[in-house]
């Protein structure tokens, strides 16, 4: 039997289409995410694409069925609800296979989504960037490459051959799939461009040895809201599940006056779709290539290890090494937990490996202690003493926006002492553009 509760949602932007959300849950799939949890994520997921959801339910699966997923008494039952409450769209939070998305469609006369498609239509809307596009269309055409059979009617009809010894030629499908590999063939050349582009410019900023320091987290963990506390900019920030997809790089000022590169990038999610992993690899290099990684979990979730397991999956298809890594926890919306539990989560997070910080991105509490631990982390190489010319007000300057100035003092004949801490490719760098300054150990 299901467990099945009606839930009543405020509209938001006068919803379009009413909805069921359905999630089947399969028993000994080894999730560490419990059913009801996975079912308000894609109710959340479901107001993301502006659908009105009345009604969502957990559908228990002991032995699934080829053909729809569901058995013939569930997807009948479901069918009758369906009806009742004059859903349009159905959404079933698991990977449906194209035969079963199209019997269920034809069985509950409505139009049905699963997990992927529903995470593929929201990243399609929210997409702005001619980069973000490119890479949705690519992950939407690779799902619908094998979905072929389900959109059109008129698959069997065929294209003559030619000449006199010609065959029947190709049937409308085998064209119908050659244009979409033509089409996908397109968007990974427009994409390696793409990415050629993003090369020459992180190839830029590592002549201006700034360092890197890249945002992570489940989706609605508060990265954006940390993003504008620690850059004062003003990134959408909503308590909606990716209200933010493209990239965003900002200055960002670390103790001591250094500035560094801070990357908001997009929010991951469990069960994240592989096409969407993909197609958004060329954007998430910019974690690979960070000096410094802060892992942002939602700290007051029941979900926050669970969520915290599913980034770092997600991290590891991308290939990157967590073990190597400088990566920072970031355990933030402390504001929201009660005295006695942020009390244990500080203690907890004073054991943590990796390095742990607690935080509000919302009120602020927490942030400096934050940048402090990244500055120490990019501060690395041992200071040295740069002995500048009287006049050499340049060098002076260029010190303090490349490196972290320990100290500095003046001499009698205007000649400046700096001890400083610079990156070694910053120190080579200063060698070139400043060779009359003379550099010794501190």
């Amino acid at each position: 039997m299901s467990t099945s509760k009606t839930t009543k949602f405020v509209d938001r932007q006068a919803p379009i289409q009413g909805a069921i959300v359905i999630h089947p849950d399969r028993e000994g799939r080894g999730t560490a995410r419990d059913a009801e949890a996975r079912l308000e994520e894609a109710v959340g997921l479901a107001l993301a694409l502006d659908l009105e959801v009345r009604e969502s339910l957990i559908a228990p699966l002991r032995k699934l069925t080829p053909a729809t997923l569901f058995g013939k008494g569930k997807v009948e039952e479901i069918g009758h609800l369906v009806q009742g409450i004059e859903a349009d769209v159905v959404v079933v939070d698991d990977a449906l296979s194209p035969v079963q998305q199209r019997n269920l469609e034809k069985a509950w006369e409505a139009k049905v989504i699963d997990r992927t498609g529903l995470i593929l239509e929201i990243f399609a809307r929210r997409a702005r960037t001619r980069e973000g596009r490119l890479q949705v269309e690519l992950a939407r055409l690779s799902y619908e490459k094998s979905r072929l059979v389900r959109t059109w009617t008129h698959l069997e009809r065929q294209r003559g051959g030619f000449g006199v010894m010609g065959g029947p030629g190709e049937t409308q499908i085998e064209t119908d799939r050659r244009l979409l590999a033509e089409k996908i063939a397109k968007l990974k050349r427009d994409l390696a461009e793409v990415r050629r582009t993003r090369d020459l410019q992180r190839s830029a900023r590592k002549r201006v040895p700034y360092p890197t320091v890249a945002l992570v987290g489940y989706t609605n963990a508060g990265k954006s809201t940390l993003f504008n506390r620690l850059t004062q900019a003003e990134v959408v920030a909503e308590d909606m599940l990716f209200a933010t997809l493209d990239p965003t790089l900002r200055m960002l000022n670390l103790p001591d006056g250094r500035p560094a590169i801070l990357s908001d990038t997009v929010g991951f999610i469990s069960d994240l779709p592989h096409e969407l992993v993909e197609a958004f690899r060329a954007t998430l290099e910019e974690v690979r290539e960070a000096d410094v990684v802060l892992h942002v979990r939602d700290i007051a979730s029941e979900e926050s290890d669970a969520q915290a397991a599913d980034v770092r999956q997600v991290l590891e298809r991308l290939d990157v090494d967590m073990d190597e890594r400088r990566i920072i926890e970031v355990w933030n919306k402390v504001d929201l937990l009660s005295e006695d539990d942020r009390a244990r989560i500080e203690g907890d997070a004073r054991r943590a490996h990796p390095s742990a910080i607690p935080l509000s991105a919302v009120t602020g509490d927490g942030c400096d202690r934050l940048l402090s631990t990244v500055g120490s982390l990019v501060d690395e190489a041992p200071p040295v003493d740069v002995f500048a010319p009287p006049g050499d007000g340049a060098a002076v300057a260029w010190l303090y926006r490349n490196g972290r100035v320990i100290e500095r003092e003046t001499a009698e004949d205007g000649a400046v002492r700096v001890a400083v801490s610079l990156s070694p490719q910053a120190l080579g760098q200063f060698e070139q553009l400043f060779p009359a300054a003379e550099i010794r150990p501190h």
